[in-house]
């Protein structure tokens, strides 16, 4: 902890002598801070570990070859600093450490300190216009309707360049920008043969807003180099996933593997919808086509559709209730013709809170079962905002999910491959299996910054033998999955 405390001394003194060296700069600086414990049963449905990607090559861990621990104690900590010239022109720098005691940072006596910098970009307008331009690592995602959390395709933090500008007041915005998501071998490749080992993002997006409507249709382009890091780079925060599950067609993983192409684009198209005209009752939705790599061999395509759409009532002050659901394309009976489910990468969807899928979990840290939504449909129901109690707020939720994959694709790869982290019992559901879940989570307000929380859940699912083998689900059947964090959130 000494050499964690000493680097924050120094950033503190940094953020010092630039408010001295320049006193018009003002120097702002907010965080955050969570301590909580997570006991949780029944990680993947088994308990034991998911297949998981070793390298590129690819190589890969089977399932089932580890046993979980079923409590562990989480710390984040988020400092963000501000350095303000005026309201045009800002800088921002933030940083975090986020492990459980006990491992890297929190480690008594020796610890490894690991600082992460989450954001660090420029922001300013140009002058005489209503034109704002961020640049470096910073907050990207595409638009979804808000009832669902955030974008089904895309959310996280990038490196790159966003525009946005207001070209009608109160009605009218456009947002455009370019990410790159990857550079494997950044200034130099491996030999002296130049290869596509990129991922880069263009998006625009155009946010309309009249009375009792706000429609938001979209675009976005991804250029994929064929040598990118997808089978070791996460498509979502906490390794649920990585871009090699959900860009990538099941065939690419067949011999010949990869792609004939070295690059290969990748489109979507969209809208999000809210509709306000009958307030309190509010209806949202999102429709979106996704495809890939459709110049490519045929058993290397992925291409495919996402619908949700849900509704809620917030003319109560008490409670507002939810209803929602969803529906998407998903594998038909072979790999050869590629894939029908939508290509994405870093999702961030989830209505209600679901325990069934990394989105809106205050404490975010193994907090949800990692389910992929896409290549299945549900429906659920939530409650939200819940006060019957001054400073005591509840939320509870629950959703069922179906699959939509035909089992011979899944269980075809199975047979070829063996164990494997592209399809994962729990994770990707044939049209023969479904699963529950339900989440009821508890915030205590103990001063107006400093909250006591409690965020539960549990899920059951019901998985075929004939495509993931006995001994995961007999393993899956014998106990359903709970989980309890409890702990303490501080903003500042």
């Amino acid at each position: 902890m000494r050499r964690l405390s000493l680097l924050i001394l120094a950033v503190a003194l940094l953020a010092v002598s630039a408010g001295v060296a320049k006193a018009a700069t003002e120097v702002k600086m907010t965080g955050d801070s969570r301590v909580y414990g997570v006991f949780f049963t029944g990680h993947n449905f088994t308990g034991w570990n998911d297949p998981s990607w070793t390298s590129n090559t690819p190589t890969w861990n089977k399932a089932g070859t580890k046993t979980e621990d079923t409590f562990e104690i989480w710390e984040r900590i988020r400092v963000r600093t501000d350095f303000i010239a005026n309201e045009n022109l800002r800088f921002r720098l933030a940083t975090k450490v986020d492990n459980t005691w006990g491992n890297g940072t929190y480690t008594a006596a020796n610890p490894e300190v690991a600082i992460q910098v989450y954001q660090a970009f420029l922001q300013f307008n140009i002058p005489e216009t209503k034109v704002e331009v961020s640049a470096g690592l910073q907050p990207i995602a595409l638009p979804q309707s808000k009832l669902f959390n955030d974008s089904i395709v895309f959310t996280d933090w990038a490196a790159g360049l966003v525009v946005n500008s207001n070209l009608i007041p109160d009605t009218l915005n456009v947002q455009a920008g370019f990410a790159r998501l990857i550079d494997s071998n950044r200034t130099y490749d491996p030999t002296t043969t130049q290869v596509a080992d990129e991922l880069d993002m263009y998006f625009l997006a155009l946010p309309i807003t009249v009375t009792g409507l706000k429609a938001t249709p979209w675009a976005a382009a991804i250029v994929a180099g064929r040598d990118a890091n997808y089978f070791t780079t996460f498509a979502s925060s906490f390794g649920e996933a990585t871009d090699a599950e959900d860009l990538l067609s099941a065939g690419s993983l067949i011999a010949p593997t990869k792609w004939k192409n070295s690059q290969n684009p990748y489109l979507w198209a969209g809208s999000a919808l809210e509709i306000t005209a009958l307030d309190p009752i509010k209806f949202y939705g999102d429709v979106i086509y996704g495809q890939g790599a459709m110049d490519d061999r045929s058993k290397s395509k992925r291409h495919g559709w996402f619908v949700d759409f849900g509704a809620e009532y917030t003319g109560w002050d008490v409670l507002t209730p939810q209803i929602y659901g969803w529906w998407s394309t998903g594998e038909d009976g072979s790999t050869r013709n590629g894939s029908e489910r939508m290509p994405h990468s870093r999702p961030n969807w989830g209505p209600g809170g679901s325990f069934l899928f990394d989105d809106s979990q205050v404490f975010a840290r193994n907090s949800n079962m990692g389910i992929d939504p896409v290549g299945a449909m549900g429906v659920g129901a939530a409650l939200v905002n819940m006060t019957f109690i001054q400073k005591l707020e509840h939320r509870l939720g629950f959703t069922y999910l179906h699959g939509n994959n035909s089992p011979r694709a899944i269980r075809d790869l199975n047979a070829a491959l063996g164990s494997n982290p592209y399809f994962q019992m729990g994770r990707d559901l044939t049209w023969n299996e479904h699963v529950l879940g339900a989440n009821f989570d508890t915030k205590y307000a103990i001063y107006e910054n400093l909250d006591a929380r409690v965020e539960t859940g549990w899920a059951h699912g019901n998985f075929q033998k004939s495509v993931w083998g006995s001994r995961l689900v007999n393993k899956a059947e014998g106990s359903d999955t709970w989980k309890v964090s409890f702990g303490l959130t501080y903003r500042f």
